[in-house]
């Protein structure tokens, strides 16, 4: 019913900017909150920000200031822009979303994520 599909990933040298991207697809009634996650090797699976469908976002303190969440509700989309990345922002970065289904049900529902590798 429901896909989310991120871009916008890559290798990038420290001091470095990318900008992720999110679309969620298919069939649903609305899309609720939404998040970025993030899992480098050998670490567990961490929020590293979240935005209501009202656009307040909230941070980890790794990222305040450095990463900004934003989204846009007429495209189904939620963007993460991250800036002066350093090497230990690397890592696979996962895009969430609470979906509520034409039948009123609501899941999260999780991108395939996309790689961000920071060199030194």
């Amino acid at each position: 019913q429901v896909r989310l599909v991120e871009s916008g990933g890559g290798l990038v040298q420290a001091g470095g900017s990318l900008r992720l991207s999110c679309a969620a697809s298919g069939t649903f009634f609305s899309v609720g909150d939404m998040a970025w996650y993030r899992q480098a090797p050998g670490k567990q699976r961490e929020l590293v920000a979240t935005i209501t469908s009202g656009g307040d976002p909230t941070y980890a303190d790794s990222v305040k200031g450095q990463f900004t969440i934003s989204r846009d509700n007429a495209k189904n989309m939620v963007y993460l822009q991250m800036n002066s990345l350093k090497p230990e922002d690397t890592a696979v970065y996962y895009c969430n979303a609470a979906v509520t289904t034409l039948n009123r049900r609501r899941y999260d529902y999780w991108g395939q994520g996309t790689q961000v590798t920071v060199s030194s």
